[in-house]
């Protein structure tokens, strides 16, 4: 029940730090950070003062970690960058807290957040998030659970991903993505149904056939979304299904508006 901090690091000895904690070599952990039981701080990362980590987290060589936000309208206010247990954050991966009295970044339990990702200040993510190499979320998205993001794929402010949702690399997201979807091309656009990553977290072949329907109405029936919705809700089965209700309400929800459908082909 020991705390291993190599004598070259720099902790404030008012941050707080759980049991079994290691801190690697001329990493900084200021004042109010707050590390928990059995994680693991590499070399050359910064532990701000908004750090709020949870137990059994990974944090690799030249993470940042609740730094000041990049918002110009930042004056220097109380806020956090929350992340729960069993999180691993690759290396130089930049997490910023929050903007605002009492601002809060919150990123969930068992993400994998790779190297050079960002997290800008004030986004919600969910648990079992990836985020591939350079994936960038701008400030205040929400990333609902397991959903993948590519690497080098740009998050517009304020966008909405729903859960389940796969999104390529090299992408850009300007717009909602719904729950459950792949996203592809440029700007992004639906390509289909996450049905494998579905079918591997247990989804019924009922289920995932319901989603397919309903996103077929949706996207690919020349109907506009309005209609495609209505389509739904007339449907017993599918109005009857909990996922696809999901994705009614995340549409009727958003607030950007969800991303277009597949480009034709001539």
């Amino acid at each position: 029940m020991s705390i291993s901090i190599d004598p070259r690091a720099a902790v404030s000895p008012k941050a707080r730090l759980g049991t079994n904690v290691s801190i690697g070599p001329f990493t900084i952990v200021e004042e109010g950070a707050v590390i928990g039981d059995g994680t693991t701080v590499g070399g050359n990362a910064l532990i701000g003062l908004g750090a709020r980590i949870g137990s059994e987290c990974r944090v690799h060589h030249g993470a940042v970690i609740g730094h000041a936000p990049q918002d110009l309208k930042y004056a220097g206010e109380a806020s956090t960058c929350e992340i729960g247990d069993r999180t691993t954050v690759r290396e130089y991966a930049v997490l910023h807290r929050g903007t605002g009295e009492g601002g809060r970044t919150v990123i969930g339990s068992d993400c994998f957040l790779m190297a050079f990702s960002h997290v800008a200040h004030d986004c919600s993510v969910g648990d079992h998030v990836i985020l591939s190499n350079a994936a960038m979320l701008a400030g205040h998205i929400t990333v609902e659970d397991w959903v993948t993001i590519g690497g080098i794929t740009p998050v517009h402010q304020f966008v909405h991903i729903g859960q389940h949702a796969m999104i390529g690399g090299g992408l850009r997201i300007p717009k909602d993505v719904p729950p459950y979807v792949l996203a592809g091309g440029e700007p992004a656009v639906f390509e289909g149904l996450n049905s494998i990553g579905l079918r591997r977290r247990g989804f019924s072949p009922g289920v995932i056939d319901a989603l397919d329907r309903a996103y077929t109405l949706v996207y690919r029936s020349g109907l506009n979304v309005s209609q495609g919705m209505a389509r739904i809700e007339e449907d017993a089965v599918l109005s009857g299904c909990r996922e696809v209700q999901n994705v009614l309400e995340f549409i009727r929800n958003s607030k950007r508006g969800i991303m277009s459908g597949p480009r034709l082909r001539h």
